[in-house]
C-alpha cells in the first residue's frame, strides 16, 4: 500500500528485454540500505518489485521487472533511458497517511487535455490540469474525491463526463515530474479504492 506522496524522483538508466517482460534499471537518491530485495516501490504509479539494489553516487540503482499486464495497462512500456518517474516506497505501520490509500494497481491511462496557470505568488504559479479519463473508469472519479496520477495523490476539482481537473501547487510541481507534463501526455491513473469497492457492491446488490 502507498499514499500517493512522492518521496523521490527516479531516472531510468536502462531498459532490456523484449515482448512480455522488461527489466528496468532506475537511479534515485534512496539509501540502498533502506531497500530490501523484493520490496514494493511505486514507480510513476504501478507497484513494482525491486529485484536488485546497488549503491550509486548520491543514492542507489535498483532494477524492477515489468510483465505483460503492466506493459499493456501503464506507461511503463514507453520508458527509455532518461525518463524521469515519481517514486514512493510502501507504507510501514505507523507511517503518516498524508495522501489517500493507493494500491499501485493502475486502472488505465488518463490524457492531459489542457494545462493552465491559475495563480502566482512568491513560490511560483499553481497549474490546473484538465484530463480525459478512460471510458471504463470515468464513473469512479468524483468531484472532491481522490485520484492517483503517475503515483501522485490529488484531489479532483471538477468533473464533466470523461473530463476532470486537478490543481498542482508550486511545491508539487517542483518535487514531482508534474512540472514536465504537457497537453497530450498520458499518465497512469488509479481510481480511489473506496469508490471502486462501493461501485462493485452496488452492482452486486442490483
Amino acid at each position: 500500500m502507498f499514499t500517493g506522496l512522492v518521496s523521490a524522483i527516479g531516472t531510468v538508466v536502462s531498459v532490456s528485454g523484449e515482448g512480455d517482460l522488461r527489466r528496468i534499471v532506475i537511479q534515485t537518491s534512496y539509501d540502498p540500505a533502506t531497500i530490501a530485495l523484493g520490496a514494493s516501490i511505486a514507480c510513476a504509479g504501478p507497484c513494482l518489485t525491486a529485484v536488485s539494489v546497488q549503491p550509486a553516487e548520491g543514492g542507489c540503482v535498483f532494477a524492477v521487472d515489468a510483465a505483460a499486464e503492466t506493459l499493456m495497462r501503464t506507461t511503463v512500456g514507453s520508458w527509455a533511458p532518461g525518463t524521469r518517474i515519481n517514486l514512493e516506497r510502501s507504507l510501514k505501520i505507523g507511517d503518516e497517511l498524508g495522501g489517500h490509500l493507493v494500491t499501485g494497481h493502475v486502472d488505465g491511462l488518463a490524457e492531459i487535455v489542457e494545462r493552465t496557470s491559475v495563480t502566482a505568488d512568491a513560490s511560483g504559479a499553481s497549474e490546473r490540469f484538465t484530463l480525459r479519463a478512460p471510458a471504463a473508469v470515468k464513473h469512479f472519479i468524483a468531484e472532491k474525491g481522490s485520484v492517483c496520477l503517475d503515483g501522485t495523490s490529488l484531489t479532483v476539482n471538477s468533473v464533466q463526463d470523461d473530463r476532470f481537473s486537478v490543481l498542482l501547487i508550486p511545491h508539487t510541481l517542483q518535487v514531482t515530474t508534474w512540472g514536465e507534463r504537457r497537453a497530450g501526455d498520458r499518465l497512469n491513473l488509479e481510481v480511489d479504492l473506496i469508490a471502486r469497492y462501493a461501485a462493485r457492491l452496488a452492482e452486486a446488490r442490483a
